[in-house]
């Protein structure tokens, strides 16, 4: 078996400021992207010996990268009990820890796969942009940079319950946006 070779020394200076900018239109905070491609190289390292040089190694953490990305958000929305958006391919609920499996299978990285990660990351990050001023404000700092309720009260002048009816507002406008976008049968 060749031996494909990969260089986690130089990923940083090779590919961080790649990754950096892919990941923050699609989180829209600087220290969740950098947190994102932490964990990004991370899964890489412990995975690499898996790395059979059918892709350049910066395709290859880029996969690896969308579906961080995609493990961001779902683990955002379960952990705040939200309506949960099923961003996977695979409808076994039993599977573990969902991206260190896949990138260890054999057949992780496939074409069509890749597509279907870039294409979701443009769907959701479409169905954010799609959302009226307030909802999306409302949305990204409740959900995405984890702002507690009452710091968004405070700042956007709203009670309590008028900000949770605007999250389920949010959620239900995501949920359609979705159902239309990216889960067409």
């Amino acid at each position: 078996m060749p031996n494909h070779h990969i260089n986690p020394s130089k990923w940083i200076e090779l590919y961080s400021d790649y990754l950096f900018n892919y990941t923050i239109i699609r989180v829209n905070d600087r220290e969740i992207a950098k947190d994102i491609i932490q964990d990004t190289f991370f899964a890489a390292l412990k995975s690499k010996k898996n790395f059979k040089g059918e892709a350049s190694e910066r395709t290859w953490l880029i996969s690896i990268l969308k579906r961080k990305i995609i493990d961001y958000y779902r683990r955002i929305n379960s952990r705040k009990g939200q309506a949960e958006v099923r961003m996977t391919y695979n409808t076994d609920e039993n599977e573990g820890d969902w991206m260190e499996e896949r990138v260890e299978d054999e057949g992780y990285l496939n074409a069509q796969e890749n597509l279907e990660n870039r294409e979701l990351g443009d769907v959701i990050y479409d169905c954010i942009n799609k959302l009226p001023e307030r909802q999306a404000t409302v949305f990204k700092m409740k959900t995405i940079l984890n702002y507690e309720t009452e710091a968004i009260c405070n700042e956007l002048n709203i009670t309590a319950s008028n900000l949770w009816v605007i999250i389920h507002r949010t959620r239900t406008t995501l949920a359609e946006c979705m159902e239309k976008h990216w889960f067409k049968t």
